[in-house]
């Protein structure tokens, strides 16, 4: 049986990952903010 759970980077990546952000709004208000870390 396969379990629920199978991984896959790529799409882990294009949903959360620094280009999926840039596509929004939230990097450049974390910018405005001043953070050292931008994304994770």
């Amino acid at each position: 049986m396969k379990r629920t759970y199978q991984p896959n980077n790529r799409k882990k990546k294009k949903k959360h990952g620094f280009f999926a952000r840039k596509k929004t709004n939230i990097l450049n208000s974390r910018r405005k903010k001043g953070r050292k870390k931008l994304c994770k």
